[in-house]
């Protein structure tokens, strides 16, 4: 008896990711599911803020307003500093204004949580270097959103008194909640997406776009049109809240244009490791067509038994 030839293992290839492989309806259902869950962490975050309003969150927003100079307040005449109430001309505008605060906080508050829902159902479609781009883009837009807001509100009550202090003498203004609530998320609005416009630049550069010669040349229009760009989105049209964006503003464009440099200097070694630096975009890049060495060591098909023709048996 012939000697039974040695089975070949078969390599196994690693196991597909299910979500990957999804049909239609299937991505629709698990859209809804993603999206419930978002609505519903918001829905907590709004709750708990609703129940924060008068343990600390309802000061916290007025605490600027508060400050002022009570002879600038209409309520404050008496000279209270404590006597900062907000003004309310309806009888549900003071309902309204808890669940607007309460829903807008609520956002904030769940964002990790629907956050990870929208990143749980893209994750499955992109690669790897995506994934590890997406989670960084992810985590600097909020740090960066975060510190636009902090600044904002640091500068709301000296752009208040400010603007409050242009009504001359012998005028004292009564501020609606309305109107001071919207200012408040106005301001807070503008300053978190201003600086969201460097990373904008970074991720431009990342894909090719964008390159660090396009703006280290534009470098000067960089800085005069985020002065402009400014002047005309706060709220408080003041040159003390302006600077306030501006400048910080300029410091991460710097920073994202030295992010473009390293970036390309990388992508730039890497091409001439490859042969292709210094090639033209229409240009046909090289060719190697030279036969590879061969492989001097016997395969694992030699060793196989061949099976040829049986010889006649005799009889």
């Amino acid at each position: 008896m012939s000697e039974a030839a040695p089975r070949r293992t078969r390599r196994r290839r690693p196991p597909r990711d299910a979500a990957a492989t999804m049909s239609l309806i299937a991505h629709l259902t698990e859209l809804r599911n993603r999206v419930g869950k978002a609505l519903l962490f918001i829905l907590i975050g709004t709750a708990v803020a609703f129940w924060w309003y008068d343990h600390g969150l309802g000061e916290f927003i007025r605490a600027p307003y508060c400050g002022l100079d009570p002879d600038l307040r209409a309520l404050g005449t008496g000279g209270s500093a404590d006597d900062c109430d907000l003004l309310v001309t309806d009888v549900i505008g003071g309902a309204l204004i808890r669940l607007k605060i309460a829903f807008i906080v609520g956002i904030v508050l769940s964002a990790p949580f629907w956050l990870y829902q929208v990143w749980a159902f893209i994750t499955p479609g992109l690669k790897r270097n995506e994934k590890r781009y997406g989670v960084a883009f992810v985590a600097a837009s909020t740090a960066l959103f975060a510190l636009g807001a902090g600044l904002a509100y640091i500068s709301l009550a000296k752009g208040l008194e400010l603007l409050l202090e242009l009504a001359g003498d012998g005028v004292a203004i009564a501020l609606t909640a309305q109107d001071y609530i919207g200012f408040v998320i106005a301001l807070l609005l503008a300053f978190g997406v201003s600086f969201e416009l460097p990373l904008i630049a970074v991720v431009l550069n990342l894909v090719g776009v964008l390159s660090y010669a396009t703006l280290a040349k534009g470098r000067r229009w960089i800085y005069f049109l985020t002065i402009v760009f400014a002047a005309f989105v706060t709220p408080t049209q003041d040159p003390f809240t302006m600077l306030l964006m501006a400048a910080p503003m300029c410091v991460l464009f710097e920073l994202a244009i030295q992010i473009a440099r390293q970036v390309d200097r990388r992508r730039a070694r890497r091409a001439g490791l490859d042969g292709l630096a210094g090639l033209a975009d229409d240009e046909a890049s090289p060719l190697d067509a030279r036969p590879s060495p061969l492989d001097p060591r016997p395969s694992a098909l030699d060793e196989e038994p061949v099976a040829g023709p049986s010889a006649p048996t005799a009889r």
